[in-house]
C-alpha cells in the first residue's frame, strides 16, 4: 500500500546504541517486502537554516505480517528528530529492549530509501493557524470523534481548563507543539531508554551468569565500545548506567561477609568495566567539565565498601598509574600504608592525565615529526638516533592512551603513537642489554638478580601489550574504509591463516623491511618475555596466565615468513642476554613469572629454522625458582634502575600446578622434537631431572618419551626408551616413601618400560630394588612379572639368560622376605619354588618370623600354600603356629578365620592321632565359640584320623572315642563353651530373640548327649537355667515346652 506523507529528512543514524543487527534486519525486510508499511502520517517539519539544524517529527504505522503461530501486527510508531539525531522513539509493540525494535528501523529506512514518497508538513501549530473558527471546530471533533474512546477524557479536562480563566493552563501564553522540535538553546542529544537499559542490567546480573547472562553483558560492553568510537555521547552515559547497577548488585555486600571471592566470568566483567572508564576520562576531547564530572561520580563508587579491588581479593602494592616506576629501592613503599587499589582507581588516576604535551601532540598528529639532528645519548631523549620520535611514560599508561584514541574513533592517531610507543621499548630493550653487559660480571658472580617491574605487562589490567598488539594487527589488516592508502598495496604479503593480515609499508619510523605485521609480532615477543613478579592472589595470577595464552594463541594463527623469523631469533637472543630484564635471563628472581609457556611457542617457531637457539631459549626456559630451596633472592643493594622485591616473602602460587603443568608440556615438546638426536636427549633428560619436581610430570614425560619411541610404524627409538626409563627410576625413587594413588601403575609402567628396553634392564632394577621398590612391590609386581611366561616370550631370551633373571629375582625375593616377612614371604616361598636351597632358605624365614611377626591370617595362608604344593608336615607345622595367634570369643560365629580353623583341624586329622591330639589342645585355647568347637568335634568323630596317611598309605583303626583324650577334651571343652554362651545371651536377651535362643539350645542339647552323661547334664543346666532366670517367665515358658 501507499505510504503518506512524512518529513523532509532523516541523516544516516550515527547512534551505536540504538539499532542491533537483528532488529535492522528485520526492519529492513519490513520496508522492503511489498505491503508491509501500511502508511505513514506526517506531522510536520521545521527546519532552521541559519544554523543548519532540523526537527521534525515522523509517525507512521508498521504491519509485522504474521507467523507461523502469531496473528498478523499493527504498530504504531513516531519518531522525533532533533539536529540530526533521533531523540525520542515510541512503539505500539511493547518491545522492551535496549535497541530500538524492529517497527522503528523499518519507519527510518523507509524514509531514507523512498524520500519523494513522505510530503513535507508544517508543524501542526502552522496549521491550526492558517484555519478560520469553523475548520478549527470541525478538525477538533473530529479528531475526537475518530479517537473518542482514547482522548475524549483529556479534550473534556483541557476543555474545562481553557474556559476557567483562572487556570494554569490560561497562564502560558501560546501552547506546545510537538512537531515543531526543540528550541534551538535546548540540549539534545540521542534516544536512550535510561529506564529498560537499568532493567536489561539488573535482569542480567540476578542471573549469575546462567542463560548466557555473562554473554550479554560483554554485548552491551562492546556496544558502549561502539558508541564511543561513533563519538556518541551516550557512551558515557550507557557506561554509567550499566556501572549503577553493577555497584548495587547484592552479591557484593554478599561474598564480602563470607570472605568468598567472586566468579572468575563475574570478575572480569568488572575488568572490563574499569578499562573502559579508562577510555571515557582518557577522551581526548572530552569538556573539563564533563571530567570533573565522571571523576566525581568514579571516586563516589570508589569509596563504596562493596566496591571490588583491582586484583581480586587482596591488596595491591603496584605503583600509580600516572607514575613512572619508582626509582631505587628506597622507592618501594610500605604496603600496609597503601589503601586498596579498587577496578576505577586507574581511571582516577587517569583523569589527571592531559593530551596538551606538546610533543606528544606532534607524535599523533603526523607522519612527518622527526628530528635528525638529536642524539641519542639522553637516557629520556624524545627522539632515537634514526631522529624517529619517542614516548617515554609508564608503559600502561601510554598504552591507555592508545586504547582511549582507537576507541574514540582515532586509529590513525592511536597507530602513530603505538608506533612510537613500541620504538621506545624497543630502544629500550638495547639499552637495558648494554647495561646489564656493563654488570655482567658482578651479578653473576653474586648469583642474585632483581627483576626490572613490580607490575607485568602480561596481565596487567590495562591489557598494554595486548593494546598495542591489536593497534598494529588492524593497522596491518586491509581496510578500505580506515587504511585508504594502503588499499592498492598487494604484494611481498605476509598473510595470516583466518585474517587477510599484510606487510604494509609504513610511511615512517620502521627500519627496511619491515612492517606493521613485524612490529605487531616483536612488541608481543618483548611483553611476553619481560621479567616481572607473580602478583598476589589467586584471580591474578590467573590472568596473567590467561593474558599469556590469549596473546600466544592470537600469534599462533600469524604464518612466520623469512621476515618475521628473524624477528623471532632476533627477540630470542636479545632474551637470553639481557640478565635482569629478561624472564629468559641467565639468572631470574625466584618470584618472577616462568616463561614455560612462551617458551614452547619459540621453541616450535624457531625449531625449523634455528633449532640450537631453539633448544637453546627452551631449555633456559625449564626452570621453576620457587620450588628450589637455593633460588637466588632479589638484589636489594643496587641503585639502578630496578625495583627490588623484598627478598624473603615467599609468595603464595595459587597456580602452581597449573604453571608445574607447563612447564612439563614444554618438556614433552622438546623430548618429542629430540627423537633420534643423543646428544639433545640426554642435554633434555638432564634440564627435567634438575628442574621438574613434581613427580607426577615426571612419570607423565616418562610414558610421553615411551609412546613416541614406541611408535607403530617405526623401529623402537633405544635412546629414547633409555630416557623413559631413567625418568621412570627417578619417579620410583621419588615416591618411595611418600603415598602414593598412582604408585602401583608406576611400577607396573615401570617394569613395561624396562621390558622393552632389554634383559640388562630388567636385571639392573632388580638388584637395585632397595631404592626403587617396597618389598611387597619388588616380589608381588616386579619379580613377578619379570618370570612371567609372557616377559620370556617377549624378549626371545635363551636359557642362560633366563637363569641369569631367575637368579636376579630368587635373590630379591629372599631379601624382600627377611625385610618384611609379613607381606613378602609368600611371594618369595613361590619364586623360589624351582631352586630347592632358595625355598629352604625362604621356609626357613618364615619360621623364623612366625613367632613374632607374622599375622594368624599369613600364616594359614602359607600352610595353605604349603600343603597345595605337596608339604602337608610343613603345613601343618606353620597352622599351628598360627593357632598360637588366634583367639575366637563366643559370639564370632561368623569370624573368617573359622575356615582356616576347620582346615587346619582337618589336615591335622588327616594326618593322623598324634596331630589331632596336638592341635586340640591349641584349639580348646584359642577359640571360645560353642557352634565352631561343636563343628570340629562332628568332623572328628566322622572318620578315624589318619585315614589317608603320608605317603599315600592308608591306616586302619577305629573311631576316636569321646571318653577319652583327645577329644574328651574337646568335647568338654564344648560344652562348657555353650554353657558360657548361654549365660551371656540371656545377660541382654530380647524377647524378638527369643525363639533364635531355643534353637540354639537345642544345637546345645545335640552337643550334651555325645557325652555318656550328657542327658543328666542337660537336664541339669536347664533346671539351673529355669531357676536363675525364672524371671524372665515368657522365655522359660518356651524352654518348658521345648525341653521340658
Amino acid at each position: 500500500m501507499p505510504v503518506r506523507r512524512c518529513a523532509r529528512l532523516i541523516p544516516p543514524p550515527r547512534n551505536a546504541a540504538a539499532v542491533s543487527r537483528s532488529h535492522h534486519k528485520r526492519g529492513a525486510g519490513y520496508d522492503s517486502e511489498g505491503g508491509l508499511m501500511k502508511f505513514c502520517i506526517s506531522l510536520g517539519s521545521e527546519v532552521s537554516v541559519s544554523i543548519g539544524t532540523c526537527c521534525f517529527h515522523l509517525s507512521g504505522t508498521v504491519t509485522e505480517p504474521a507467523a507461523q503461530s502469531e496473528p498478523e501486527t499493527v504498530c504504531n510508531v513516531a519518531i522525533s528528530f532533533d539536529r540530526c539525531k533521533i531523540t525520542s522513539v515510541t512503539c505500539s509493540c511493547g518491545n522492551k529492549d535496549i535497541f530500538y525494535c524492529a517497527h522503528v528501523v523499518a519507519l527510518s529506512l523507509y524514509r531514507i530509501r523512498k524520500p519523494d514518497q513522505v510530503k513535507l508538513h508544517l508543524p501542526i501549530s502552522e496549521t491550526l493557524f492558517q484555519m478560520n473558527r469553523d475548520q478549527l471546530q470541525k478538525f477538533v471533533q473530529y479528531l475526537i470523534t475518530v479517537h473518542h474512546t482514547e482522548v475524549l477524557p483529556t479534550a473534556q479536562k483541557l476543555a474545562d481548563e481553557i474556559l476557567s480563566q483562572n487556570s494554569e493552563i490560561n497562564q502560558v501564553h501560546g501552547a506546545p507543539d510537538p512537531t515543531a522540535g526543540a528550541s534551538i538553546d535546548d540540549e539534545n542529544c540521542w534516544h536512550l531508554d535510561e529506564e529498560q537499559v537499568q532493567e536489561q542490567v539488573k535482569l542480567f546480573l540476578s542471573q549469575g551468569g546462567y542463560h548466557g547472562s555473562g554473554k550479554q553483558l560483554n554485548l552491551l560492553f562492546a556496544k558502549v565500545r561502539e558508541m564511543l568510537k561513533m563519538r556518541d555521547s551516550n557512551g558515557a552515559r550507557m557506561l554509567t548506567l550499566i556501572t549503577e547497577q553493577f555497584m548495587a548488585d547484592p552479591r557484593l555486600s554478599l561474598w564480602r561477609q563470607q570472605g568468598t571471592a567472586m566468579t572468575d566470568k563475574y570478575r572480569q566483567l568488572w575488568d572490563e568495566l574499569g578499562a573502559l572508564w579508562m577510555c571515557i576520562v582518557l577522551n581526548p576531547h572530552c569538556k573539563v567539565e564533563q571530567k570533573a564530572s565522571w571523576l566525581k561520580q568514579l571516586k563516589k563508587w570508589n569509596n563504596v565498601d562493596v566496591c571490588p579491588w583491582e586484583d581480586g581479593n587482596h591488596g595491591n602494592d603496584l605503583p600509580s598509574l600516572t607514575n613512572a616506576l619508582p626509582q631505587g629501592a628506597n622507592a618501594i613503599q610500605d604496603s600496609s600504608n597503601r589503601s586498596h587499589r579498587t577496578v576505577f582507581t586507574r581511571a582516577i588516576e587517569a583523569c589527571d592525565l592531559h593530551w596538551q604535551d606538546s610533543h606528544l601532540q606532534h607524535i599523533i598528529s603526523s607522519d612527518l615529526y622527526t628530528n635528525y639532528c638529536c642524539h641519542d645519548d639522553a637516557e629520556n631523549s624524545l627522539f632515537d638516533s634514526h631522529g624517529w620520535p619517542l614516548w617515554h611514560e609508564h608503559v600502561p599508561t601510554a598504552c591507555a592512551r592508545v586504547d582511549a584514541l582507537r576507541s574514540h574513533g582515532y586509529p590513525r592517531e592511536a597507530l602513530r603513537l603505538a608506533i612510537a610507543i613500541v620504538n621506545t621499548l624497543r630502544r629500550q630493550q638495547q639499552k637495558q642489554l648494554e647495561m646489564f653487559r656493563f654488570q655482567k660480571k658482578e651479578l653473576l658472580h653474586k648469583g642474585v638478580t632483581s627483576i626490572t617491574n613490580l607490575e607485568g605487562w602480561v596481565g596487567h589490567p590495562l591489557d598494554p601489550i595486548g593494546t598495542l598488539f591489536s593497534s598494529l594487527m588492524e593497522a596491518c589488516r586491509v581496510d578500505e574504509e580506515s587504511f585508504h592508502v594502503f588499499s592498492d598495496f598487494t604484494e611481498n604479503m605476509g598473510h595470516c591463516k583466518s585474517l587477510e593480515y599484510y606487510h604494509l609499508p609504513a610511511h615512517k619510523f620502521l627500519e627496511e623491511g619491515e612492517s606493521y605485521l613485524t612490529l605487531a609480532v616483536e612488541v608481543a615477543l618483548i611483553g611476553l618475555g619481560q621479567q616481572r613478579i607473580m602478583p598476589d592472589g589467586l584471580y591474578a595470577q590467573e590472568k596473567v596466565c590467561r593474558n599469556e595464552e590469549q596473546l600466544i594463541s592470537k600469534l599462533q594463527e600469524i604464518e612466520l615468513d623469512d621476515t618475521l623469523v628473524k624477528i623471532f631469533q632476533k627477540q630470542a637472543v636479545f632474551l637470553l642476554e639481557a640478565g635482569p630484564y629478561s624472564g629468559l635471563g641467565e639468572i631470574i628472581h625466584r618470584e618472577s613469572v616462568p616463561m614455560h609457556t612462551f617458551a614452547k611457542y619459540l621453541f616450535t617457531s624457531l625449531l625449523p629454522h634455528d633449532a640450537e637457539l631453539a633448544y637453546k631459549t627452551a631449555l633456559r626456559a625449564m626452570r621453576l625458582l620457587v620450588l628450589e630451596s637455593t633460588a637466588p633472592s632479589g638484589d636489594m643493594s643496587r641503585p639502578h634502575h630496578i625495583a627490588s622485591v623484598v627478598p624473603n616473602r615467599y609468595p603464595r602460587w595459587f597456580t602452581l600446578s597449573h604453571i608445574e603443568s607447563q612447564q612439563c608440556e614444554l618438556a614433552s615438546t622438546m623430548l618429542t622434537a629430540a627423537k633420534g638426536d643423543v646428544r639433545r636427549l640426554e642435554t633434555v633428560l638432564e634440564s627435567i631431572q634438575k628442574n621438574i619436581h613434581s613427580s607426577s610430570h615426571i612419570f607423565k614425560l616418562a610414558q610421553d618419551a615411551f609412546k613416541i619411541a614406541t611408535l607403530m610404524d617405526s623401529l623402537p627409538d633405544i635412546t629414547l626408551l633409555k630416557v623413559s626409563l631413567e625418568l621412570g627410576l627417578q619417579v620410583m625413587r621419588m615416591t618411595l616413601s611418600t603415598l602414593n594413588w598412582r604408585r602401583r601403575e608406576m611400577v607396573r609402567w615401570l617394569v613395561t618400560c624396562a621390558t622393552e628396553v632389554g634383559v640388562y634392564a630388567l636385571d639392573s632394577i632388580m638388584q637395585s630394588w632397595f631404592t626403587l621398590f617396597t618389598p611387597t612391590e619388588a616380589t608381588s609386581i616386579v619379580a613377578t612379572t619379570v618370570m612371567s611366561n609372557s616377559t620370556i616370550v617377549r624378549l626371545h631370551l635363551d636359557c642362560h639368560q633366563q637363569e641369569k633373571l631367575a637368579s636376579s629375582a630368587r635373590t630379591l625375593a629372599l631379601q624382600c622376605a627377611m625385610k618384611d616377612p609379613q607381606n613378602c614371604a609368600l611371594s618369595a616361598l613361590t619364586l623360589c619354588e624351582k631352586d630347592h636351597i632358595a625355598f629352604e632358605t625362604a621356609y626357613q624365614i618364615v619360621l623364623d618370623a612366625a613367632a613374632t611377626g607374622m599375622s594368624y591370617t599369613q600364616l594359614f595362608t602359607i600352610a595353605r600354600y604349603m600343603e597345595h604344593r605337596g608339604y602337608p608336615m610343613r603345613a601343618y607345622k606353620l597352622a599351628t603356629l598360627a593357632m598360637t595367634h588366634l583367639n575366637l570369643s563366643y559370639n564370632q560365629d561368623t569370624h573368617p578365620a573359622i575356615n582356616d580353623v576347620l582346615w587346619a583341624c582337618a589336615l591335622s586329622h588327616s594326618l593322623g592321632k598324634n596331630e589331632l591330639a596336638a592341635i586340640i589342645p591349641l584349639v580348646v585355647k584359642s577359640v571360645k565359640c560353642a557352634t565352631v568347637l561343636s563343628d570340629i568335634l562332628r568332623r572328628c568323630t566322622l572318620t578315624t584320623p589318619g585315614m589317608v596317611g603320608l605317603h599315600g598309605r592308608r591306616n586302619s583303626g577305629k573311631l576316636m572315642s569321646l571318653d577319652k583324650a583327645p577329644l574328651r577334651q574337646l568335647l568338654d571343652a564344648t560344652i562348657g563353651a555353650y554353657i558360657n554362651t548361654t549365660h551371656s545371651r540371656l545377660t541382654h536377651i530380647s524377647p524378638r530373640h527369643y525363639s533364635e535362643f531355643i534353637e540354639f539350645l537345642s544345637k546345645a542339647r545335640e552337643t550334651f548327649l555325645m557325652a555318656h552323661d550328657g542327658h543328666i547334664q542337660f537336664t541339669q543346666f536347664i533346671d539351673n537355667l529355669k531357676q536363675i532366670y525364672k524371671g524372665k517367665k515368657k522365655l522359660m515358658m518356651l524352654v518348658r515346652e521345648r525341653f521340658g
